[in-house]
């Protein structure tokens, strides 16, 4: 009877003696990993927080300028002649314009600006100028209805 109790008392004995190691193990192996994640947080990353918000931000204003470049060429009274001429609507051009990827609106607007120079300078002339703005006008047209 006594090798029966102790038996009983060392199987509950030896269940919770292994729950508790399992615990503390778990629990091990939690601190490090907690710890550690507190400490790569706290590290200084590739880029910073502020590095990303700066590079959103310049993203951005470029995409706003680029926007304000295409939108002013099309604006003028040349422009909105030829899309007069070639039954366009200007606010439905003006709308596609938010709708083009920044690549290709990078070049739009650089194109954009140089025809403004060179229309300024005198190098191109007012039949120029309209054929540059409706190819200018289809192709954002055209990129939009793709999208």
């Amino acid at each position: 009877m006594k090798v029966r109790n102790t038996n009983a008392r060392n199987g509950k004995t030896g269940r919770v003696c292994t729950a508790l190691l399992a615990a503390m193990l778990a629990f091990a192996g939690w601190v490090p990993a907690n710890a550690q994640g507190q400490n790569v947080s706290q590290k200084d990353h590739a880029v910073s927080a502020g590095q990303l918000r700066q590079d959103v931000q310049k993203a951005a204003d470029t995409r706003q300028a680029n926007e304000a470049a295409v939108r002013e060429l099309l604006a003028s009274d040349q422009a909105k002649e030829a899309l007069k001429s070639a039954g366009i609507d200007y606010k439905q051009v003006d709308q596609a314009i938010s709708q083009v990827n920044d690549e290709d609106l990078s070049r739009m607007a650089q194109r954009s600006l140089q025809v403004k120079s060179d229309f300024a300078a005198g190098r191109i002339g007012d039949r120029d100028l309209l054929i540059i703005l409706l190819v200018v006008v289809a192709l954002i047209l055209i990129i939009v209805a793709v999208r």
